[in-house]
């Protein structure tokens, strides 16, 4: 079977990697060497540490001497915090070795890899942010990339949108360096540093794939001299927060009466029945079926995940091994045959090595196999439409009447599944959905993901000192397809007499597939490349150049799409700065669009910025208050084609259309006309005209903040931004006739601004054996649809002026009175008269915003907002002795949801033959008017009540503990008796605690997998 082969393959290369390594860091006795390391004034410098390449560790004593044992040819590596670190050859380690001490925000833990360029915190003129996950996974041990973005990023909203610019997922991932690659594969154990580019002038050298932000993934590398071996082992549980709560098959049937005789129609269901189906314990004969039930949905599933590290190398090569597997359970799982569940392998290879004095080379090899197994029915999504009554799902055979020998038969030749038939009606036949669960065999969901990166380094100081070069090659390959047995089965409807089934109507034949089928889900190819060449030099003593000029191709195929989508730019990056006090960065970046026309296909991106570390100027350079402080502004011009969509005439997107011609006459065969004389002429239709003059969207930026460190013991950093998306693409509507809407073409029209704050805060503070940090960040961003082409019959129905994200419904006044009526239930004079069909006591009532006594689209005007301007987070560390205790809450505020949007639509939307949820005990009824909370009932399709309008609308603000961990790591000691590095013993919780004032709305997920409690213990070791 492909998977095991995978599998296999995955094995061997982690375990070829791994065997390779070894041998060639395989330790030798060697030679005890002694030195000492002093500062640049010749003091000798305590706790260096220093690393062999065969592994060992020792560190440097009072007087800043150190012994260790090395062969002839091997190398040390000294660090120290606050000092630059050093590499130093065996023949060298005479005398005194000088470590020099390492600017403020300038030491190896500051250094920012950015993807394409490289700089140290210090150095930084933009918004950046950045976190590393050396020692943070030891206390905060959640596996999901996207998780440890969330709460501790400053200006990123959740996980994927930088300062509410351009909408969810809109920020662009790059991992290793690679644009576009997918975080989810990634667990966070593979991760070495995450940094968040925010400011026009960071992202400019991405080109238009850098227009909404850039969140940059770095995976951990071998080290020169650090042999380590880290395992890493999590088991936990999962249960539901919230699960949807659907009415029994009684209240049902008395509430689907009354929603009848709202509608002036006799009663569906007699007393009797319903008396039935309330009292009798026969359970087949009067179903009450609830597929949320804890019968079908777990109320708690398990999940294992097991990862393990291998890492080391010397000054000449590095490598990096990680192998993990993650298993967890379904939901619903109850076909014992197929074990559903999910299990995931991955295997990463990064190796670095030295090919001679000037060129270095890295290979890194990603392989990812996931599988997901599962029923062929979905009865998360199946559960919002079953009604309760609708039939038994199972029949049990000691109920069944053999006395006719028809029926004898019928079982004797019947699949049963413990004692039980699969019970159906004529209305669902075989494809009732738990039977086709039990009986209809297995889907297998395969997802691969395969991704290669090349880098070659040139160190060209022999042309000239300074001067580098750098290659970058990648390919990544991701492809999803289902394997499924898709068994035939039979069910049957029951006739029964009392309390026996005395008959049997079958459905369906019972056959085996034989074989599995497969089905794509799609594939995704990439492949990318990258060269640039850097100059770095000083001169004058205090005045220091990097100049660093890129070119960059990236090109990605999908199945089912014709067009490659291409991405090709140039850059010049020229960063200069003065005492390293003040810096200047100008970025050009010249881009290219094949989506746009000849002639348009290229633009200019100029950026800049500027920033000045006033701490060093002699009136704050010896504060004792004022550690640190930098000052810092950029701005810039982005030109970028990623937001040019193909629209509908509405202007919304339109994701099945290609992006590209959209400045070209689109011609497409329509439906056929006919002639008089009998002949038939197929149609030629246009979605759009001409227009050879569209051009890129512009990203107009502006970001003024500050850093700065207080007391040695708060760190704040604050921005102000502004931007401007510019000449984005729409249909005019107020520049053409209605009749002419076929042949408008796009133009570059629409603009929208973003504005706001962020702050971010952390202060750490130790007191003998208890050490705190505390950290927070704001976001506060503000959107506005600055311009827009529109024509509206009345004012307040504009959107331009607006906040991005606004929503358009109606106002309601509550509910119709049956004093609204008169006698022949018609309207009373003086009233608006509703538009959305007949109205009656109970429905909603709306205003009549224009006053033309008619309620009408006409009478929307803006209720709300989807998008929140203010996100905050607050994280805690205490550690006190070998305990640690992490803590994470997030919230948001200023947003408002809507109930009938989404999944919660066949939840709050009941009419017709809809499914009853617990929402509909709320519904008005002569006897409930001034109480009431939904709408009267009724058993036709109600256009009035369920329209987009305040009622249906909640407040989404909320305050969350989103994790906390409890760490205790044992002592050095007892893990030198166990011959280990360390250990430590960690347990954990997500979604712990939430805050909010419609916080059951807010979790409370319909159709599909629930929101979870996670409760997790974990070992994590090191060797």
């Amino acid at each position: 079977m492909k998977i095991n082969k995978l599998y296999r393959l995955f094995t061997l290369f982690g375990l070829m990697l791994f065997c390779i390594c070894n041998v060639a860091m395989a330790q030798t006795d060697g030679v005890e060497v002694t030195a000492t390391v002093v500062d640049e004034q010749g003091s000798p410098i305590e706790g260096v540490d220093v690393f062999s390449p065969n592994g060992n560790k020792t560190s440097t004593d009072i007087e800043g001497q150190f012994k260790i044992k090395l062969r002839d040819d091997e190398s040390v590596v000294l660090e120290k915090k606050g000092y630059v670190s050093a590499i130093v050859a065996m023949s060298d380690l005479i005398g005194n070795i000088t470590m020099k001490k390492s600017p403020f925000l300038a030491s190896g833990d500051d250094e920012l890899n950015m993807g394409v360029a490289t700089k140290y915190r210090r150095n930084i003129v933009g918004a950046v942010s950045s976190i590393n996950t050396k020692d943070r996974l030891t206390y905060d041990n959640t596996q999901r990339v996207r998780d440890y973005i969330n709460g501790l990023q400053l200006g990123v909203r959740g996980s994927d949108n930088i300062r509410g610019i351009g909408g969810v997922g809109d920020a662009v991932f790059v991992i290793d360096g690679v644009i576009g690659r997918d975080p989810n594969i990634l667990n966070m154990e593979e991760v070495e540093q995450i940094t968040v580019l925010k400011d026009a002038n960071s992202v400019a050298l991405y080109g238009s794939q850098g227009r909404n932000g850039v969140i940059v993934i770095n995976t951990k590398r071998g080290k020169a001299n650090k042999k380590e071996v880290n395992v890493n082992i999590i088991s936990g549980i999962r249960a539901p927060i919230s699960l949807p709560n659907y009415l029994g098959s009684a209240a049902y049937m008395n509430l689907f009466n009354e929603a009848r005789n709202n509608d002036g129609l006799d009663d569906f269901f007699s007393p009797s029945l319903i008396q039935e189906f309330r009292t009798s314990t026969n359970r087949y004969k009067y179903p009450d079926v609830d597929l949320y039930s804890k019968e079908y949905v777990q109320r708690l599933v398990n999940f294992t995940n097991v990862i393990t590290e291998f890492s080391g190398g010397n000054d000449k090569n590095q490598y990096y091994v990680n192998v993990g597997w993650n298993r967890e359970d379904a939901w619903v799982d109850i076909n014992e045959d197929i074990n559903a569940g999910t299990n995931r392998f991955n295997v990463r290879g990064n190796l670095d090595f030295k090919i001679n004095d000037w060129i270095t080379s890295s290979l890194d090899g990603i392989a990812v196999i996931s599988t997901t197994k599962s029923s062929r029915a979905d009865l998360l999504s199946a559960g919002t439409t079953l009604r309760p009554n609708a039939y038994s799902p199972f029949l049990p055979v000691d109920l069944i009447d053999t006395s006719d020998p028809t029926i004898a038969g019928q079982l004797l030749a019947a699949n049963t599944f413990d004692g039980f038939l699969l019970g159906s009606t004529q209305q669902f036949g075989s494809d009732a959905p738990i039977a086709l669960a039990i009986a209809g065999g297995f889907r297998n969901r395969v997802f691969r993901s395969t991704q290669f990166n090349n880098t070659i380094n040139f160190d060209l100081d022999r042309i000239t000192k300074g001067l580098s070069a750098k290659t970058y090659l990648s390919f990544d390959f991701f492809d999803s397809y289902d394997l499924t047995i898709a068994n035939q089965f039979k069910t049957y409807e029951p006739i029964w007499e009392g309390d026996r089934i005395t008959g049997l109507a079958d459905f369906g034949i019972d056959l085996k597939d034989q074989t599995q089928s497969p089905t794509t889900n799609g594939f995704l190819s990439r492949f990318g490349l990258y060269g640039l060449i850097n100059y770095d030099t000083t001169f004058a003593k205090d005045y220091s150049l990097n100049t660093t000029l890129l070119g960059f191709y990236n090109s990605q195929r999908r199945n089912d799409v014709i067009q490659t989508d291409v991405d090709a730019h140039v850059g010049l990056q020229m960063a200069f700065d003065y005492k390293k006090k003040l810096f200047f960065d100008f970025t050009g970046t010249y881009v290219n669009s094949i989506k746009l026309p000849k002639g348009n296909r290229g633009a200019f991106s100029p950026t800049s910025g500027i920033a000045y570390i006033i701490s060093e100027e002699p009136f704050l350079k010896n504060s004792k208050f004022i550690n640190f402080l930098k000052l810092k502004a950029s701005g810039g011009i982005l030109k970028s084609d990623r937001g040019i969509t193909a629209l509908n005439s509405g202007g919304t997107v339109n994701d099945d259309a290609s992006a590209y011609y959209l400045y070209d006459v689109n011609y497409s065969f329509g439906g056929n006309f006919n002639w008089a004389d009998g002949n038939t002429n197929r149609r030629i239709d246009i979605s759009h005209g001409e227009n050879l003059d569209l051009t890129f969207e512009e990203r107009i930026d502006l970001n003024l903040g500050f850093e700065t460190y207080l007391m040695n013991s708060l760190w704040i950093e604050a921005n102000y931004f502004k931007t401007e998306l510019d000449k984005q693409i729409t249909f005019l509507q107020d520049q053409f006739p209605s009749f002419y809407n076929t042949f408008r073409p796009y133009n570059n029209f629409n603009k929208n601004l973003y504005t706001g704050f962020e702050i971010g805060m952390n202060f750490n503070k130790t007191y003998e054996d208890l050490s705190i940090t505390l950290g927070a960040n704001v976001l506060y961003s503000q959107t506005e649809r600055s311009i827009r082409s529109e024509v509206f019959a009345e004012d307040y129905l504009r959107t331009q002026g607006r906040e991005i994200s606004t929503i358009f419904g109606l106002v309601d006044q509550g509910f119709y009175g049956e004093a609204d009526f008169d006698t022949n239930g018609n309207l009373n004079t003086g009233l608006p008269v509703p538009q959305f069909g007949i109205v009656q006591p109970g429905d909603i009532k709306y205003q009549d915003l224009n006053g033309d006594n008619i309620i009408d689209n006409d009478d929307r005007r803006a209720i709300g907002q989807s998008s929140s301007p203010w996100t905050y987070a607050l994280n805690l560390n205490l550690n006190y002795k070998r305990f640690n205790l992490f803590v994470l809450g997030v919230g948001q505020s200023g947003a408002d949801g809507n109930k009938l949007s989404g999944g919660f639509n066949e939840y709050y939307s009941v009419d017709g033959n809809d499914k009853y949820s617990e929402v509909v005990l709320g519904r008005w009824t002569p006897q409930t008017a001034s109480t009431a909370t939904f709408p009267r009932l009724s058993s036709q399709t109600n256009q009035n009540n369920f329209r987009q309008s305040t009622f249906w609308l909640f407040d989404t603000s909320y305050f969350s503990i989103n994790r906390a961990q409890l760490t205790y790591e044992f002592e050095d000691a007892y893990c030198k008796d166990l011959g280990i590095k360390g250990l430590s013993l960690n347990l954990s919780g997500t979604n712990l605690f939430e805050i909010g004032k419609n916080r059951d709305v807010r979790q409370l997920r319909i159709g599909t997998t629930p929101l979870a409690r996670t409760f997790t213990l974990g070992i994590r070791a090191s060797f």
